[in-house]
């Protein structure tokens, strides 16, 4: 054999074992990848997030149901929402929004938590919360239970609170039946029952506390909100009178007409009830509404003055003169050693949030 011949045999036989070595390579390439498919070895499992465990935390985070604990609870909450405000206006917005319309307790603490795990190195905003808690911290409590209005630190309201709350439903379908607020019907209800529980003290002792009902008046005024009887009537005309500035609209016309004949013992009936106050809170609702509208109809909406609203309802009818500058009072009414008047004390049960599980702020008051 040549030297020539030997160099071509040498030639084909690398380069058939190229083919042969690379046709290899390139199947086990190809099985390779597919293997590493199959097991989900190209899966992107990602990293554990370093603020993983103060994420679980904030989801974590519980209810609060001691009212000592709550009170604590929501002083510290919203004063981080202060700082955050202050430094962080946008932020603080957002929550005071998610806030509005969330019910349940946890989420402004959860919300303010999710901001803060951004906020671990910011001085100012740690500083500026560390002043705040130094000034809360160094502040004595008076007493855990005592309430800052006076008069609902008294034995009657405790027990007025319970008289109210067994009503509830009767004070809210006829909140529905006129219209009004069920708070402002309640607030008519306070200040009426706070000045009969002082006013007649030793009955209380004895009947009204401790079996917590609410006193029904049967003589010159009537049912639990002492409403007089001519009082009723004229709600009941104002109710049919398009023409009088205290008509409250077609649709409420008819709410309190009789199956038939009426006079004035049947008026009388409907609310001196001594089992169903009904009747009582829709004439309530309605002397609010109607006051309300004749106010309105004169230039001056008083919607949002419940103090006034409860010192017309005190005073009566003709004692709505519409203004431009209202003056609330009513009947003085002593509680202990102090005098309120009765606009007053339904004022700050209205604002108080006594009560507001089971009565709650309406956004509009009236429903026209």
């Amino acid at each position: 054999m040549t030297f020539k011949e030997f160099r071509q045999k040498r030639a084909v036989k690398l380069i058939t074992n190229i083919f042969v070595y690379g046709f290899a390579l390139f199947g086990f390439g190809v099985f390779g990848a597919w293997a590493v498919y199959e097991l989900g070895l190209t899966n992107n499992r990602g990293l554990v997030d370093k603020n993983n465990r103060y994420l679980a935390s904030v989801s974590e985070t519980k209810s609060v149901n001691n009212q000592d604990s709550t009170a604590r609870f929501v002083t510290q909450n919203y004063l981080k929402l202060l700082t955050l405000g202050k430094l962080y206006p946008h932020n603080a917005k957002l929550i005071i929004d998610g806030l509005r319309n969330s019910k349940d307790d946890r989420q402004v603490s959860q919300m303010l938590r999710a901001c803060e795990m951004y906020l671990q190195n910011d001085t100012k905003y740690n500083n500026l919360l560390k002043q705040g808690q130094s000034i809360y911290g160094t502040a004595s409590t008076v007493d855990n239970n005592y309430n800052v209005i006076e008069w609902m630190n008294t034995p009657e309201w405790q027990a007025l609170k319970q008289s109210i709350a067994k009503d509830s439903a009767a004070i809210n379908k006829a909140a529905e039946i006129t219209g009004v607020e069920p708070r402002m019907i309640v607030g008519c209800l306070v200040g009426e029952q706070i000045r009969l529980f002082n006013s007649k003290r030793e009955m209380f002792k004895k009947y009204l506390g401790p079996v917590k009902v609410l006193s029904v008046q049967s003589q010159f005024s009537f049912g639990v909100n002492g409403i007089k009887d001519f009082t009723a009537k004229m709600v009941e005309d104002h109710l049919k009178d398009k023409n009088s500035p205290f008509y409250m609209g077609q649709k409420y016309e008819h709410i309190l007409d009789y199956g038939g004949y009426v006079d004035d013992s049947v008026r009388i009936k409907r609310l001196v009830n001594y089992h169903d106050h009904t009747y009582s809170y829709i004439y309530t609702g309605c002397i609010i509404h109607q006051t309300r509208n004749q106010w309105k109809k004169a230039g001056y909406d008083i919607s949002n003055r419940p103090d006034i609203l409860f010192t017309l309802f005190n005073v009566g009818f003709a004692a709505s003169n519409p203004s431009a500058n209202p003056q609330c009072g009513g009947s003085h009414i002593t509680v202990g050693d102090k005098i309120y008047t009765f606009g007053v004390i339904g004022f700050d049960f209205y604002y108080s949030g006594e009560l507001s599980d089971i009565f709650p702020y309406w956004k509009n008051r009236f429903i026209d």
